[in-house]
């Protein structure tokens, strides 16, 4: 980077931090810290959606991908539409009643409206953990991009470019976290999303293309299989490409109907119109907009950088990013990542937070607080949990990996109870718990199995799925077992 990007990049970072320096001042009470009055915009809501959802790690994640499968890592953001539009059309108009009444500010508050507080809790144990995971697969992002860009030739104290980028970004991430708030988070979605967007497809496509020396030279210089579009020409050393994509579909559609920081959107728009507005606009901008966007800056990345192997492929779009774009250029979109990684840490941050907070302190531990105590409480808990997520980050090797991960334990226990609360009047708390427990331990067991090469899966099938079909058979046996009492509300 040009000493000029490094200027525009810190006149960017430092307008995102004073952002949300003015939300903090203006953060009173829990509604404003974690759902912004319930007054957010469709459009604003939805831009944030898929900066969070998407966002930094993502981004970097899907150029890996694109690195190294070609266009049919696209498939991997289709989850994204599917995911937003089923929400659309069958999750909001369920949400917004109950939460307009009973004011909620978590996805726990909905499991204790619909079965009890024994599940919330549960539950927000679950959130909690999985949004910590998913904050350091973020950390994890911003740390392969700075060093393969800001930061590539920067260390101190003996610490290697990644170690020290690792730490400088959680460091950023966790001031930004503590001081921000949903509204500082979803404004300044909206204006990097944009950022980044433009300067993506508009610039570093095109420009990402004339280096390789256009399309027909890119086709001449990748094999064919990385223009084949069908879900059967993913990539995978472990699984045929449609078992790929059928663990795609299983770890990351249900977050839709589980994430903590979806629901905190929901609950931040005015209605229902709206909501199903902003889910719209998210899923297009999943797929094809990003999906298409990502991988084909991928393929680029793995024509002019090929020596990086299949290990290192989630640093070609950073080193893409840093040697086509032109000076000054550079550095806003490097920033408009840099932020989008932070707003989306942020977000699980906050999410995690809330659990914690909310579902956990308040409710147990400190039932009689003000709502000022509370706040200060909140940025306290966040402090701890990204310290925590900068650990975490430590431990795993590609972003992708750890974003899987974090999915796979959130998913596993949480998608089929939430689902039963939703659409099945028969469900039961003793059913949810079950499930709980028995389709997040079954994951985890497995994946510790796995990792540890003492067991592998038939068909190279995720263990989120196994999680998934075992949470489902003891749910619906706990809730014909344990029948509720009374009618679903």
């Amino acid at each position: 980077m040009h000493l000029i990007d490094y200027f525009i990049f810190a006149v960017y970072m430092a307008g995102i931090l004073g952002i949300g320096y003015y939300h903090y001042l203006r953060n009173k009470t829990r509604d404003d810290y974690y759902v912004g009055s319930r007054k957010v915009p469709p459009t604003a809501l939805g831009l944030s959606i898929v900066a969070t959802d998407v966002g930094g790690g993502f981004s970097i994640g899907l150029g890996g991908v694109g690195f190294l499968m070609g266009l049919s890592g696209s498939w991997l953001l289709f989850t994204g539409l599917l995911g937003a539009w089923l929400t659309a059309v069958f999750v909001i108009p369920r949400i917004k009643g109950p939460d307009l009444e009973h004011k909620m500010l978590t996805y726990p508050d909905f499991l204790r409206f619909r079965y009890d507080g024994r599940v919330a809790l549960v539950a927000a144990v679950i959130s909690g953990i999985g949004y910590l995971l998913f904050a350091g697969s973020q950390i994890l992002a911003g740390a392969t991009l700075a060093s393969g860009t800001a930061l590539r030739d920067f260390s101190l104290a003996g610490l290697d470019p990644f170690t020290f980028s690792l730490y400088a970004m959680g460091a950023i991430i966790v001031v930004y976290t503590v001081i921000g708030g949903i509204k500082a988070v979803i404004y300044t979605d909206c204006m990097q999303w944009i950022i980044l967007l433009v300067g993506l497809m508009f610039l570093a496509v095109p420009m990402a293309l004339r280096e390789v020396g256009g399309i027909s030279a890119l086709r001449d210089a990748l094999p064919s299989r990385f223009f084949d579009l069908s879900p059967g020409a993913i990539y995978s050393t472990s699984a045929s490409g449609w078992v790929t994509f059928i663990n795609w579909m299983f770890t990351i559609v249900p977050i839709w109907l589980v994430g903590m920081t979806l629901y905190q959107r929901m609950f931040a728009c005015k209605g229902v119109r709206e909501g199903r507005r902003a889910w719209y606009i998210a899923g297009v901008f999943e797929y094809p907009i990003m999906a298409f966007t990502g991988v084909i800056l991928g393929m680029c990345a793995r024509v002019l950088y090929p020596a990086l192997g299949p290990d290192r492929a989630e640093m070609g779009l950073p080193m893409l990013i840093n040697n086509v774009l032109p000076v000054g250029i550079t550095g806003l979109v490097v920033a408009a990542y840099f932020s989008a990684i932070m707003s989306t840490a942020d977000s699980c941050l906050m999410a995690s937070s809330g659990n914690m907070v909310n579902d956990l302190i308040q409710r147990y531990i400190m039932p009689k607080a003000s709502h000022k105590v509370i706040v200060r409480v909140a940025q306290g808990v966040t402090l701890v949990l990204g310290v925590l997520a900068v650990l975490i980050a430590s431990r795993f090797a590609t972003v992708l990996d750890s974003i899987l991960y974090a999915y796979a334990f959130l998913v596993s226990g949480l998608f089929v109870p939430t689902l039963g609360a939703f659409f099945w009047e028969k469900s039961s708390s003793a059913g949810a718990m079950t499930g709980m427990i028995c389709g997040g331990g079954m994951t985890m067991l497995l994946i510790a199995l796995e990792t540890s090469e003492k067991l592998s899966l038939p068909l190279g099938l995720d263990p989120v799925v196994f999680g998934i079909v075992f949470s489902a058979l003891t749910f619906v046996a706990g809730s014909y077992i344990f029948p509720r009492s009374g009618k679903i509300h």
